[in-house]
């Protein structure tokens, strides 16, 4: 029988290109990005801030603006495994806040804040799909996936840390705004009940108001009601366990309006009906210490179009 022999696939070089008069005034990110075809953004601009580029022999930045006759070193750059998760397309999302240290943006509902789960990207990886050239950009806190508003995302390790601190000692408020079903009857309530994780039989995360479960605190204001049939609240968390607002409203009787999980899914077809295709909850303001600087923030997301146009039409109709 013939033997047959792979011959291993080469490994990249190292190259030294010269800078033609055509490129001269090029930056050097672009000019990289242009003879680096196929190389994920991220690497290249890790490969400048690592010192792995240079540009006649000394270290460089991505905005350096090459000249003719520069030499540049372009290190081994692989291209991703053909088999590897796709890269997240990079986007950009409403800004509510930014600095050096933090970055706080409007997250829309039905995209997840991180990849995972059968979900290929969240916001953070787009995040950093859009802005290649960030030393650190990483999840504060979460919100879950058909929840909108104000989501927080460091852009300094100090800052992460101080942030992470901050949420597990549930310090500043956190409101949210929910649309319940049914006629909420006190105007502000306090809601104890402990909170238990579990998985269905088919493995999906649920949570339950369980005694063996973890302590958990939400204080519920009424905003609006509606004919009876729907109320708007507000949430105040003051703990942070997983889908406590949603739990603990259904467990009085009133779920939020389009959640799958707690919900009822004879309203939530009715509002699919109409055009509503969500969950009716929203991380609407924020006040916590800056993470650096202790400065109070008063951080705050707009109620997004599509509740606005449900809860006009419900007051219309009465």
């Amino acid at each position: 029988m013939r033997k047959i022999v792979v011959s291993p696939r080469a490994a990249p070089a190292v190259r030294l290109l010269s800078v033609g008069d055509e490129q001269a005034g090029q930056r050097l990110d672009n000019f990289l990005l242009r003879e680096c075809k196929g190389v994920p953004k991220s690497h290249v601009y890790k490969a400048i801030r690592d010192g792995q580029v240079r540009v006649n022999k000394g270290r460089c930045h991505a905005e350096t603006r090459l000249q003719a006759g520069d030499r540049v070193r372009i290190p081994p750059l692989r291209l991703p495994d053909p088999g590897a998760r796709p890269p997240a397309p990079p986007a950009t999302f409403p800004v509510i806040y930014e600095d050096a240290h933090l970055l706080v943006v409007d997250k829309p509902a039905g995209v997840a804040v991180h990849g995972g789960s059968g979900v290929s990207f969240g916001v953070i990886e787009q995040l950093r799909a859009a802005r290649p050239e960030e030393r650190l950009l990483e999840l504060a806190h979460r919100l879950d996936r058909e929840t909108s508003g104000v989501l927080m995302v460091a852009r300094s390790r100090r800052a992460l840390v101080a942030l992470h601190d901050m949420m597990r000692e549930h310090q500043g408020r956190k409101r949210y705004l929910a649309l319940v079903v049914g006629d909420w009857v006190n105007d502000r309530q306090h809601i104890r009940l402990p909170l238990l994780k579990y998985l269905t039989p088919s493995g999906e995360r649920r949570v339950r108001v369980d005694a063996l479960g973890k302590p958990a605190h939400t204080i519920i204001t009424l905003q609006h009601r509606y004919g009876g049939a729907w109320s708007l609240v507000e949430a105040e968390l003051r703990t942070g366990r997983t889908h406590q607002i949603r739990v603990h409203l259904a467990a009085q009787g009133h779920p939020i309006a389009g959640d799958e999980k707690y919900g009822r899914d004879e309203v939530r077809a009715a509002l699919f009906a109409q055009g509503f295709r969500r969950m009716f909850l929203h991380a609407g303001h924020l006040e916590i210490p800056h993470p650096v600087t202790g400065e109070p923030l008063r951080l705050e997301a707009p109620l997004p179009p599509d509740c606005e146009a449900l809860l006009q039409r419900l007051e219309r109709d009465g």
